[in-house]
């Protein structure tokens, strides 16, 4: 900080101006916090605020701390989009392999009937056979 003491006229107090090469802490904090707002839209990016009435520094650190909350609840909504897309996902995939499986039971029903269709004709077939069978061996035995 460099400070000035200069004496205007003899009949007039002395005049002290200070100022400082460096910038305040609070603009600092505002100007640094700037840059990370690039993804809002313009209308919601906080404004630089007037370094001289603390007010509207403290205006502008409330406007970033939302800026920020605000960011934040967007990247978390967009998180659970994702997951319930995600979970939307699963559930179209649930009920495919649901119908896939009831198709699956229907087509198991149908091949056990035929099966137990085709076991019954078989029996009776092999049945028939051995009728026949001993029908022939008495035509043989008795010619």
């Amino acid at each position: 900080m460099i400070t000035s003491a200069r004496r205007v006229s003899p009949d007039k107090p002395e005049v002290r101006i200070a100022f400082s090469l460096d910038r305040t802490s609070a603009l600092n904090d505002a100007e640094e916090t700037l840059p990370t707002f690039a993804d809002l839209e313009q209308r919601l990016q906080p404004v630089l605020p007037c370094q001289a009435l603390k007010e509207s520094v403290q205006v502008y650190k409330d406007h970033c701390k939302m800026a920020r909350e605000f960011r934040q609840v967007k990247i978390e909504i967009a998180q659970l989009e994702d997951r319930k897309n995600e979970l939307i996902a699963e559930l179209v995939e649930d009920d495919r392999v649901t119908v896939e499986i009831a198709q699956l039971n229907e087509e198991f029903r149908i091949l056990a009937e035929e099966n137990r269709t085709l076991i019954t004709v078989h029996t009776e077939r092999a049945r028939q056979l051995e009728t026949l069978r001993g029908v022939s061996q008495k035509r043989q035995g008795s010619s």
